[in-house]
């Protein structure tokens, strides 16, 4: 357990797969208490679980829509419950929906993309503010966002809905982290570019990492836990003055 980051708390929405589980796995690993929400896949909320104690943290799996005020208020009551207040929230949970071009997009799709990944962004924030914030009697803390590099890209011919969802993320940070820099608050962004997960499959593209690798000055895709390290030196002590970044991990992508 890593002492500098001992008794300390993280709530990540999301944490069942991809980024997510790597990011629970590796706060795990360096002595944070993590709360994770997942939306439904129970084995594999388990399995997370599971490695993370391998690891040798407290964790505790929350099935929660965090779409919704409802659901993002169910995981942070049991992150308060079980843990107390978090030192940190990483904000993760979200979906890509389908690959479609604008002109073929349906308001269902709309709907649910920025429901997920940009009004319960916002939601999940309010929360933790209201229990980091040192104007609220908290002790001040870290909101990381997972945002994308499809923000400043556009994702045409794609997923222009997500690419707009993940520049949301972006311009909600920035505000954010000037909103509540003096309560005590830090807000960044991690933005992926293309990483080896099962979002692609997901998005109904299983060929997109080999079709688009060339674009990448590395050659390579990047790993979940090549991005959750990253979350985790925004999330810590490591990074106590920089706070309104966007960080690409990207591989120059």
């Amino acid at each position: 357990m890593n002492a500098t980051n001992a008794s300390r708390v993280m709530i990540v929405t999301g944490g069942s797969r991809g980024i997510g589980a790597a990011t629970v796995v590796l706060a795990a690993n360096q002595g944070y208490d993590v709360c994770f929400s997942y939306a439904g896949n129970t084995k594999r909320a388990k399995d997370v679980v599971a490695a993370a104690h391998g690891a040798g943290g407290r964790v505790l799996a929350v099935q929660a829509d965090m779409s919704t005020d409802a659901g993002v208020r169910k995981l942070f009551d049991a992150c308060d419950a079980e843990f107390g207040a978090p030192d940190a929230l990483v904000n993760n949970a979200g979906t890509t929906g389908p690959i479609r071009k604008v002109a073929d997009i349906d308001a269902d799709t709309l709907r649910a993309v920025f429901e997920l990944n940009v009004t319960g962004y916002f939601l999940a924030a309010r929360e933790a503010i209201r229990r980091m914030s040192t104007a609220r009697g908290g002790k001040g803390g870290a909101i990381v966002n997972v945002s994308s590099r499809a923000a400043p890209l556009g994702g045409g011919g794609e997923w222009v809905h997500y690419a707009a969802s993940k520049g949301a993320t972006d311009t909600f940070t920035i505000g954010l982290a000037r909103e509540v820099g003096a309560e005590g608050i830090r807000v960044n962004a991690v933005r992926p570019g293309l990483i080896d997960t099962e979002l692609h499959a997901a998005a109904g593209a299983p060929d997109r990492l080999t079709r688009l690798m060339s674009g990448v000055p590395m050659g390579r895709a990047g790993s979940a836990e090549e991005v959750a390290e990253t979350i985790l030196w925004l999330a810590g002590p490591q990074s106590s003055y920089v706070s309104g970044a966007l960080v690409d991990v990207s591989g120059a992508r």
